[in-house]
């Protein structure tokens, strides 16, 4: 199977896991083979709005069901739950609609939110909203990436596997240096 066919058969499934569990370097790399012509764009920003959509939804009713208890068994979390709970006191809706474009509580906010009993019909709606306006503007900047970089290189196609392994590498050493960061600072655990 070639690059062009796996990207094809498991790009969008690829897209909605991805961005179900985080995401950022997922989509922007579908946006970049978007503006490549390996994927279509509107199909890019639907798979991506429906995996985040659904992530969130789902750690929102974990963070409901399990409640306080739970985020209280996540020592890693301390630091951003504290954070999440000021910003939620002092502008609930903005922090709904826009915490997946905070870095550093992304991935705890949702649970932090189900927890508070915020109405299940409210965080959707904003959830919604928030998740379509992500979809849209992460999913650009890939695209928008696709488009410089053509810009840059007259000669992309000889260039376009190392762009994509930089760009997974980027990410992957972003996620790799926020997990050691997070793990070094986890009581219990030596310090490196």
């Amino acid at each position: 199977m070639s690059f062009e066919q796996l990207i094809i058969s498991y790009g969008y499934p690829a897209i909605f896991f991805g961005t179900f569990f985080e995401g950022e370097t997922v989509l922007i790399l579908a946006g970049f083979l978007a503006y490549r012509g390996y994927l279509t764009f509107p199909w890019v920003i639907i798979w991506a709005f429906l995996g985040t959509l659904a992530g969130d939804q789902l750690y929102f009713f974990l963070g409901r069901w399990k409640g306080a208890g739970f985020i209280d068994s996540k020592p890693r979390w301390k630091s951003k739950t504290d954070r999440v709970f000021n910003l939620f006191h002092k502008h609930q809706t903005i922090l709904i609609v826009g915490f997946r474009f905070i870095y550093g509580i992304r991935s705890v906010t949702p649970f932090i939110i189900g927890a508070s009993g915020i109405s299940p019909l409210r965080f959707a709606i904003l959830n919604f909203s928030g998740a379509a306006l992500w979809a849209v503007a992460i999913g650009l900047l890939g695209y928008f990436v696709g488009q410089a970089a053509e810009h840059l290189m007259a000669e992309i196609k000889r260039y376009e596997v190392w762009i994509l392994i930089g760009i997974v590498g980027l990410g992957s050493l972003t996620w790799l240096t926020s997990w050691l960061l997070s793990r070094r600072g986890t009581p219990g655990r030596p310090s490196a």
